[in-house]
């Protein structure tokens, strides 16, 4: 399908669908079963115009098993849950059991002993973990897709994840929040990019009037996909029924007015 949304704030990639299905597409591509791979890089593969699927054995990393709602994969981390608290907060050298695990870690021994400071201690890393909406999904994969590639009325996506400039995101944000009197139809939530655009945007569907989404801000997983998509990008994801929404907005809104032209070609 086409989006009239992405036609008119000029979006220079594909958006893309997230779907929860019982068989991967026979071309999607695939993290190997073990192997360390970052999810949002098969996100932008498939805003790229590829699809991309995962499952229980293929989700890349720990985070990256979270966020697609695969359960808590952080049980799995090297030395636990309690270790990785201490991998994104203040590091785990400051014990011998950590100590001993970082060594055998290769490229990751340095943010595992020294700590990704993400979080001020381990016991803030853990209560950010306690409120994830963590989950195991009811369906074998995850599947990303091209909307271009999304079958509306065969297909039923959890949700569109949009990447886009700041003058882009900026049209997103306005145009969820057409009609609505709060003005608070977006959020920025702290979480890995990935759980932005996966567990956090499932639980928005869970509520009256789900809300968008903004994501990359994620500096991990800046780092990993500023070749694939530059610098200068942001998600927006929007939970199925707002896209909906958003797309029967977009050709009589402010994205047909003069500031809005002048703004994306002035």
């Amino acid at each position: 399908m086409k989006t009239l949304t992405g036609e008119a704030i000029g979006l220079g990639t594909q958006a893309v669908a997230l779907l929860w299905a019982d068989a991967a597409p026979a071309d999607a591509l695939r993290f190997k079963p073990g192997r360390w791979g970052c999810v949002a890089s098969l996100f932008a593969a498939a805003a790229k115009g590829r699809l991309a699927a995962f499952d229980r054995e293929t989700y890349g990393c720990w985070g990256g098993g979270v966020g697609l709602g695969f359960g808590d994969c952080y049980r799995t981390f090297p030395g636990g849950s309690e270790c990785f608290c201490r991998f994104l907060s203040d590091g785990n050298d400051s014990s011998e059991a950590g100590r001993a695990i970082g060594q055998q870690l290769g490229p990751l021994a340095d943010d595992f002993l020294h700590g990704e400071k993400y979080r001020a201690d381990a016991g803030d890393a853990a209560r950010f973990l306690e409120a994830l909406p963590m989950r195991d999904i009811p369906a074998r994969y995850v599947v990303l897709k091209p909307l271009d590639r999304l079958d509306p009325e065969q297909e039923l996506p959890n949700s569109i994840t949009f990447f886009v400039d700041p003058d882009q995101l900026s049209a997103l944000v306005v145009l969820a929040n057409y009609g609505d009197p709060t003005g608070e139809s977006v959020i920025i939530p702290f979480a890995a990019a990935c759980q932005v655009m996966g567990i956090l945007a499932y639980r928005e569907l869970e509520r009256e009037r789900p809300r968008g989404l903004v994501g990359m801000t994620d500096l991990s997983a800046r780092r990993n996909l500023r070749g694939a998509l530059g610098p200068g990008l942001l998600s927006f994801t929007a939970p199925w029924p707002l896209f909906q929404r958003m797309e029967r907005n977009a050709g009589n809104s402010f994205l047909q007015r003069e500031t809005w032209r002048a703004l994306r070609h002035g």
